[in-house]
């Protein structure tokens, strides 16, 4: 990467009223795709045929069960999305894939509601006061967690972090913002030959304290969820980000900033986990 300082410019925080409880309770009662998929009229049904006939979604029968069908047929229909491509990611959570829509492309993020990840989940959900009362029910988890990605999504955009923008959500599918040319996603930061370090351990910090500030920890903060897009850092995978009112907050920052600093480490720079802790927060780094 060249001339970094240039390419990394920050975004300019939006106003806001600061942090608290302000967040509404997130809704994961049945939904308009979960009708669609009980009804079962001619028109979905002939969706859902051409879906599954699609090749990229060929083996994909586990991700794509009835009520995400009926989730993709109401979106389609509301005009978020125009056409399938295929995946650009899979993982043990979910799948994302590209799709057309009006005006270019987009990424459709479908979470599988028997996640196998589903006890790490209600590690993050529990103690998140959007969350309180979700039970045990998977398709209510899931529900929630998706929801929640679309919610950290747009406090993170809030306060000035590059994120994909979120452009909607139905259960357990959400659409957002492409971040990547011709198909292809953008490249992670372990995967590109970082020239100029400094600039690019100071953004992330810079994303990292902005969150903070916002209410927000991401969680799981790695190089592996840094993105290089048209000169941008971005951050990724915000779905299990929680808020600063949660009782594991501190032990997630803590986490993140370990995995950041070690990172950077190894492109030479000298940073510690405990200095980035202390500027995230505004506290001063203990004395060694």
């Amino acid at each position: 990467m060249t001339d970094a300082a240039e390419e990394f410019d920050l975004l300019e925080p939006e106003e806001s009223d600061g942090v608290g409880d302000e967040w509404e309770e997130i809704d994961v009662s049945d939904d308009e795709a979960d009708r669609i998929a009980r009804k079962r009229d001619r028109e979905f049904l002939q969706f859902r045929e051409r879906i599954k006939d699609a090749d990229q979604f060929k083996v994909e029968d586990s991700v794509f069960d009835e009520a995400t069908l009926g989730a993709l047929y109401k979106l389609v229909q509301d005009g978020y999305i125009d056409a399938f491509g295929g995946p650009l990611s899979t993982g043990k959570e979910a799948n994302v894939y590209l799709a057309a829509a009006d005006g270019g492309e987009v990424a459709v993020k479908v979470y599988r509601i028997n996640a196998s990840d589903f006890r790490t989940m209600r590690d993050y959900l529990d103690g998140d006061p959007r969350f309180e009362g979700i039970g045990s029910d998977k398709k209510k988890v899931v529900v929630a967690w998706t929801k929640k990605e679309f919610a950290n999504l747009n406090r993170a955009r809030a306060a000035g972090v590059r994120v994909p923008e979120p452009i909607a959500v139905q259960r357990n599918v959400l659409v957002m913002e492409f971040l990547g040319r011709d198909g292809e996603r953008a490249h992670r930061l372990n995967e590109v030959d970082i020239e100029n370090p400094e600039t690019a351990y100071e953004v992330v910090r810079e994303y990292m304290r902005r969150l903070y500030d916002a209410g927000l920890v991401h969680g799981d903060l790695s190089e592996y969820n840094l993105v290089v897009h048209e000169g941008e850092l971005a951050v990724l995978d915000l779905g299990q980000a929680v808020t600063v009112h949660h009782p594991n907050y501190r032990e997630f920052l803590e986490r993140d900033c370990r995995n950041v600093a070690a990172f950077f480490a190894r492109q030479g720079l000298d940073v510690t986990a405990e200095d980035l802790l202390g500027f995230v927060t505004g506290e001063d780094a203990p004395a060694e």
